[in-house]
């Protein structure tokens, strides 16, 4: 049975990286993980443009980059087994990864390293970025990008994970079924905090 998506849901194409890193450049300008990793208290989307361009185009690689019919929102995702991204891949894309961090890039990797250390080892989707650009939220949108992994994964009896970076977001994911399994803080100075979130199959 082929499984329909949710409307204006649809799979995306390299034809869509670009706009899918516009939107989400647009959508994390105040993320405070960003923020915390730049050391600005504001992230132009310019500076972020070419970091989400590259993790567009590696997690397409894995066929599950969900974006809206003109592009307003997208969610980038990983299967079972690939949410590991591996040091050869970082170490390709470094480039654009050190137009967004700077000198700060090296040590940034020890975030990713801490957060890698508190992943579930059980067999799950892993929701890497969702943004949606400020000028289309509180449309429902994002509840739709959630929607085909979170319906395949029931399908395939398993989890889906998430880290979340803002307090107000709980309750949108907990509509969804998540739970926080943890509260963390990323290190370095005055690291804000980060919700570890699960939701177990129906």
């Amino acid at each position: 049975m082929v499984h329909r998506m949710p409307e204006p849901i649809r799979p995306a194409t390299r034809a869509d990286v670009s706009q899918i890193a516009r939107t989400l450049a647009a959508a994390f300008v105040d993320d405070p993980v960003k923020q915390h990793l730049t050391g600005l208290a504001h992230v132009p989307p310019e500076r972020s443009l070419a970091f989400f361009e590259a993790f567009t185009r590696i997690q397409l690689a894995h066929e599950h980059v969900y974006v809206t019919a003109g592009g307003e929102a997208a969610a980038l995702w990983s299967p079972p087994g690939e949410w590991k991204i591996p040091v050869a891949t970082i170490l390709r894309w470094s480039p654009r990864f050190m137009r967004m961090y700077g000198r700060r890039f090296l040590a940034n990797l020890k975030v990713l390293t801490t957060l890698e250390g508190m992943h579930p080892t059980e067999p799950h989707y892993y929701l890497e970025f969702i943004g949606v650009h400020p000028d289309h939220q509180r449309k429902g949108l994002g509840m739709a990008l959630l929607e085909p992994i979170v319906e395949r994964a029931d399908r395939e009896g398993v989890g889906v994970y998430l880290e979340n970076s803002k307090e107000k977001n709980l309750a949108f994911y907990g509509r969804h079924g998540f739970q926080v399994r943890a509260e963390t803080r990323l290190p370095g100075r005055n690291g804000p905090p980060a919700w570890l979130m699960w939701r177990d199959p129906k």
